[in-house]
């Protein structure tokens, strides 16, 4: 018998196709055997077929992307670069036929892709034609322009471009129709008919008020499609872009009731009577197209009444129109309308909050913005007031609806809304430097108290209903399980500690401005924080350990600035908080605050390295002193996978820190120390467990070395480093294809490729250079089209590669 292979090759041929065989034949025996029983005991009913019935072989993973999805992200992409090549010809490689001659081309190409897609449809080719029908709309928009260069050049821009959109909406409307199967077309129909109105009246010169009429009318016609059209796409589109273009048009209306508050409120009272019908009919959509009327109403009115109240009123008019809208909770409209019409209310309400909360943040950050240096006594611009003096009013207004909704979420936010008042008060009525002092002190004390016996403002509310499931801890601090409601006194507390936080940072702030108050402040915080650190009960008590700590640090930089040390050696002084942080860990041991307490000193560890970064010497003696923190910590098993790590790395950055003051500048001296040690560990791993990946054990050790080289190659002219990486490289992929290792020869081979890249890229980039524009979009557009087209055979391909890797270790 005559055969093309060797007698060993077919040997193997012959032996796998009889060891499938034989997995067929037991396959049809099992379900064989499970038919006879089946037909043995009718009465019984069948069973489930043996599980032996389905095919063998390993079980695969589940592909991210389908073959089919795959096949239309090619065809899309050919399209797109198609298109692309188009505009470029038809924009920017003149040449010399002239704008007729493109347009005669355009217009042929045009028709030829129009035309192509009902044949590809009759067999079955459907994502081939979806994608020739997209080439086919793009190339008639740029038929309409070329028709205006070449025909119509005197016309006007604007009134021919919503001529054009219209014509080209109508066409691909009527293309989508009678080609049903195709998705694309009346989708995009429907997106260039937002544009005729519009342009329209840019191109009569009507000005932002017609226009939004214009985009309002266009809105309508959107909702009212998506409403009674058939296909699903359609209805999406148009109503998406309806709600859009209808909300940019009460936004112009409510800018516009600014200035002129009678035709504007006209627009936003149409814009309200849409987007009430439209809660009343699409349920989907109804709670935010009720929220969207009742803006539209409240602007209305307070837009009105606004032209006779003075400026600081503004806001208060407005606010006090959202009862207008709020109380329609109380009328027959469906459920979905009046929540939709009480949000409205609101987020009226929260907006005017939002506009009186700048008192409350110059409280907090702006004795944080000064002009003067630290210490040079109190300023006298944070004794001015800036703001309206209704706001105070708003905040009260807030304050009191919210005590008004019986739910605990409501209470704290009236809480919240009087610790706002307080910490206003020095912005508002100009207090003197002492007294702002003592009342964020006060105010930081008070808030604290409730995180530590939230019971007491807890009695003062009264007993609000839970909030909703949620885990938490109870009211002695133990942890309740998810899904129990939280008890108010953790709300409170929670509350309570994140308002004190804020008052301690603002009142650090103002204390800066003499010496004497900053280590006043740090130090009764300190003492508040410690306070509530024994005091607290779960999660709050290492918050408060850890603002205890920051206090700490405060101090320890006050007094290195008080004693004239400069930043490095102040670097060097702030080491102190991370060594008694550790302490206090090491005695602590297990307790939950130990951590907390261990990763605070950590930060101020990591900002006493930025601090003496200035001086290299210096940084590298505070990195070789935090390794040795480190170090010491890793003597604690509960610690020791964390630090033993964190000390190995703070040690090599002390090293790398020394090798750049000696100006050391090749990068293998840094990576290679780190590459050596690390193919060692993962030896001696693979000794140990010879299942562990080679990505594993080799990959970062490998990675350290060579992602560095290749980008060094990059930026090196000289030719010895390219050549000794390279040969570096092609020794690991010849090591990973001799003992089978998957990571070695990935990323060998990937730097032999980048060298060889880095080596030819000059040349490739002149051979590119000498192209037209057009042409390599174009090409790569036909080269994804032949793809997509083959791509069940370029997927097999790629499996079997795949699975030729997937056997290497």
């Amino acid at each position: 018998m005559e055969n093309s292979l060797p007698p060993a090759d077919e040997l193997v041929l012959v032996d796998r196709e009889l060891a499938r065989l034989d997995a067929r034949r037991s396959q049809l025996l099992a379900r064989r055997a499970w038919l006879l029983r089946v037909l043995a005991a009718p009465a019984a009913g069948p069973s489930a077929p043996p599980a032996t019935w389905r095919p063998a072989g390993p079980a695969r993973p589940r592909a991210d992307v389908t073959p089919r999805g795959a096949q239309n992200l090619l065809l899309t992409l050919g399209g797109a670069l198609l298109t692309i090549a188009a505009i470029a010809f038809t924009l920017v490689s003149w040449g010399s036929m002239g704008i007729a001659g493109r347009a005669a081309v355009l217009c042929a190409v045009t028709s030829a892709a129009l035309l192509a897609p009902p044949v590809l449809l009759r067999r079955g080719l459907v994502s081939t034609a979806e994608s020739l029908a997209a080439l086919g709309l793009a190339l008639m928009a740029l038929d309409a322009y070329a028709l205006r260069r070449a025909a119509l050049p005197d016309t006007d821009a604007l009134g021919y471009a919503a001529v054009a959109t219209a014509v080209l909406a109508g066409a691909w409307a009527a293309y989508g129709s009678a080609l049903g199967r195709l998705r694309g077309p009346l989708p995009v129909a429907v997106v260039a008919a937002q544009l005729p109105l519009p342009l329209a009246v840019l191109a009569a010169h009507g000005g932002p008020l017609p226009l939004a009429w214009a985009a309002l009318a266009t809105a309508v016609a959107d909702l009212a499609l998506a409403r009674w059209a058939k296909p699903a796409a359609v209805r999406v589109t148009a109503g998406g872009l309806g709600g859009a273009l209808g909300g940019w048009a009460l936004l112009t209306g409510g800018l516009l009731s600014l200035s002129s508050a009678v035709p504007a409120g006209a627009l936003l009272l149409a814009g309200a009577a849409a987007a009430l019908y439209v809660a009343w009919r699409m349920v989907p959509v109804a709670e935010a197209a009720a929220v969207v009327a009742g803006l539209a109403v409240v602007a209305a009115a307070g837009g009105v009444l606004r032209a006779v109240v003075p400026a600081d009123w503004v806001v208060p008019v407005y606010v006090l129109c959202a009862p207008v809208v709020a109380v329609a909770w109380r009328s027959a409209a469906p459920r979905a309308v009046r929540r939709g019409l009480a949000g409205a209310g609101a987020a009226v309400l929260a907006l005017g909050l939002l506009w009186a909360l700048p008192p409350v943040v110059a409280g907090l950050v702006g004795p944080a913005a000064r002009t003067t240096v630290v210490w040079s006594g109190p300023r006298a611009e944070r004794l001015l007031a800036w703001y309206p003096a209704t706001a105070p009013l708003v905040l009260l207004l807030g304050a009191v609806a919210l005590a008004l909704v019986p739910r605990l979420w409501a209470r704290c936010g009236a809480l919240f809304l009087v610790w706002a008042l307080a910490t206003a008060l020095p912005v508002s009525l100009g207090l003197p430097y002492g007294v702002t002092s003592a009342l964020q002190l006060l105010t930081t004390a008070a808030a604290l108290l409730v995180a530590v016996r939230p019971e007491s403002a807890t009695r003062a509310l009264g007993t609000p209903v839970p909030v909703g499931p949620a885990g938490g801890e109870g009211p002695a601090g133990r942890p309740q399980a998810a899904g129990t409601p939280v008890s108010p006194e953790t709300v409170l507390a929670r509350s309570g500690l994140a308002c004190g936080l804020a008052s301690a940072l603002s009142c650090v702030a103002v204390a800066l401005d003499t010496r004497g108050g900053t280590f006043v402040a740090l130090g009764l915080l300190l003492g508040l924080f410690t306070a509530a650190g024994f005091l607290a009960e779960g999660a709050r008590r290492s918050v408060a350990a850890c603002a205890a700590v920051a206090a700490a640090t405060g101090l320890v930089v006050a007094g290195a600035c008080a004693a004239g040390l400069p930043a490095h050696l102040t670097a060097v002084a702030l080491l102190a908080v991370p060594a008694v942080t550790a302490a206090v860990g090491a005695r602590l041991r297990r307790h939950p605050v130990a951590a907390p307490v261990e990763l605070t000193g950590a930060a101020v560890g990591l900002l006493s390295v930025g601090l003496a970064s200035t001086r290299p010497a210096v940084l590298a003696l505070v990195l070789a002193l935090a390794g040795v923190l480190a170090a010491a910590t890793a003597v604690r098993p509960e610690r020791r996978p964390v630090a033993s790590w964190t000390a190995a790395a703070l040690f090599l950055l002390a090293t790398w820190v020394r090798l750049a003051l000696w100006d050391v500048t090749a990068p293998e001296a840094y990576t290679v120390p780190v590459t050596v040690p690390a193919l060692v560990v993962g030896t001696l791993r693979r000794r140990r467990d010879p299942r562990a990946s080679s990505w594993t054990a080799y990959g970062p050790g490998l990675a350290a070395t060579l992602v560095p080289g290749v980008v060094a190659v990059w930026a090196d002219p000289a030719w010895p480093r390219p050549l000794l990486l390279g040969l570096a490289a092609l020794a690991v992929t010849l090591l990973g294809a001799r003992f089978r290792l998957q990571a070695p020869l990935l990323l060998g081979g990937a730097v032999v490729l980048l060298v060889g890249t880095h080596e030819l890229a000059p040349y490739v980039l002149r051979a590119v250079e000498a192209l037209p524009r057009w042409l390599p979009p174009a090409l790569a557009g036909l080269l994804l089209l032949g793809v997509g087209a083959t791509y069940e055979q370029r997927l097999r391909d790629a499996r079997r590669l795949r699975e030729g890797l997937g056997r290497l270790r």
